[in-house]
């Protein structure tokens, strides 16, 4: 058995348990209780509740949400914006593995014809290994029998996937996958981190192309985020291993056939770390094609989460949000309308936060949205048409929403 030590990095507020080569970050301020993070088979009894949930609108406007429930996925409707939920829906007819923490928990998305589009991960016998797994619901109830996405079968990681569906109607799952990592090994060769690799659906996720290769030397256990471009093609950031051990963050865009162009450096704090924070980025691109983003990392000596604008290889208008405990940040944009929202505890509760932005990022107002005295996930920020929806799960009050007005 590995042996879990406890690492205080010079990361104020934030706690980082490291075991082997990954850490879970921000345990205080994302759960109250800091426990190492769990894979394969052990993941099947967590010291705390999986919280783990994805939400969206479809095009009527229901409010949907994805959560585990022993070993199902469950899709779950809203018709008051969160207010009060309708019996789920099994995805998974026969029962499995699931992943339902933070950074690696069910997805949810919806086609342009309002079919329900799901993925996870399910963990494998073996420690630390899973597979992509996906299923479609034209009616959203009627689910088709889970695939596995990609064509390596393996059993190594492909864990942490992140799902969206194009502006083009392309559904893109892209994952963290350790094959290059597996040859590296056997050859005796060094290889930092993990890979990112991708696949691409052209009929609504009826069937996938073969998954290629986005990047080497991701970050281990960091969710990707994906967000369309002005043009509707996707943009991928992820935590990235620059040398030597930088762990900042990259971008990527797929092109129409999903080959992927050029990697850059998307944020330059340069924190030097043999972990990885379980803290992934998000990032939204309003019409005038600026990208906006939100991160963890550190800088200067202190851990914060930061947002910023990611521009011709540098970054625009980079500060903190929130104090030394804010954590797990997401954003979305409704056109020129920009939401951010992340989680804050404040040695009693934590804090659901919210910045605002009317004018395209130049100014953001401030407020608190709700808190909670239990465990609690990620929180989400979501849209419905020209308006954002805040989400957030908690142990004590359940699934709930707040719109940013």
């Amino acid at each position: 058995m590995v042996s879990v030590a406890v690492v205080r990095a010079s990361v104020r507020g934030v706690m980082v348990i490291a075991a082997s080569a990954f850490v879970v970050a921000s345990a205080a301020a994302a759960d109250l209780q800091p426990t190492p993070h769990m894979h394969g088979a052990a993941a099947a009894m967590p010291a705390r509740p999986e919280l783990g949930t994805s939400a969206a609108f479809a095009p009527d406007g229901a409010l949907y949400a994805v959560t585990k429930e022993g070993r199902h996925v469950l899709l779950h409707r809203s018709a008051d914006d969160g207010r009060s939920w309708g019996a789920p829906v099994v995805v998974n007819a026969e029962p499995e593995q699931i992943s339902a923490d933070g950074e690696n928990r069910p997805k949810l998305a919806f086609d342009a014809d309002g079919a329900a589009l799901v993925s996870w991960t399910r963990p494998l016998e073996k420690r630390f290994t899973g597979e992509i797994r996906f299923a479609r619901a034209s009616d959203r109830r009627q689910f088709t029998a889970p695939v596995t996405v990609h064509r390596d079968r393996q059993e190594i990681t492909h864990r942490f996937e992140s799902l969206a569906v194009t502006g083009a109607g392309k559904v893109v799952l892209a994952w963290i996958d350790k094959r290059d990592l597996e040859l590296a090994q056997a050859a005796n060769r060094d290889y930092r981190g993990a890979a990112i690799y991708a696949a691409v659906s052209d009929d609504g996720g009826r069937s996938f192309r073969a998954e290629q290769k986005v990047a080497d030397h991701s970050c281990e256990c960091c969710r990707i985020a994906i967000a369309g471009d002005t043009d509707g093609l996707p943009l991928l950031m992820w935590r990235h291993v620059f040398e030597p051990n930088e762990r900042d963050h990259a971008l990527v865009k797929l092109g129409a056939d999903g080959v992927p162009g050029q990697d850059v450096r998307a944020t330059f704090d340069r924190w030097r770390i043999d972990a990885c924070p379980h803290h992934g980025p998000s990032l939204t691109v309003t019409p005038d094609g600026t990208r906006h983003a939100v991160w963890f990392n550190e800088k200067d000596g202190e851990g914060r989460v930061l947002y910023g604008r990611l521009k011709d290889g540098r970054v625009e208008g980079q500060r903190a949000l929130g104090g030394e405990q804010a954590a797990h940040a997401d954003i979305a944009n409704a056109g020129q309308r920009v939401g951010i929202v992340w989680k804050e505890f404040d040695g009693e509760r934590t804090r659901l936060q919210a910045e605002i932005s009317a004018d395209g990022g130049t100014s953001f107002s401030t407020r608190t949205l709700a808190a909670t005295g239990g465990a609690s996930d990620q929180p989400r920020v979501i849209r419905r048409g020209e308006r954002l929806f805040a989400f957030w799960r908690t142990e004590k009050e359940g699934m709930q929403g707040h719109w940013l007005e």
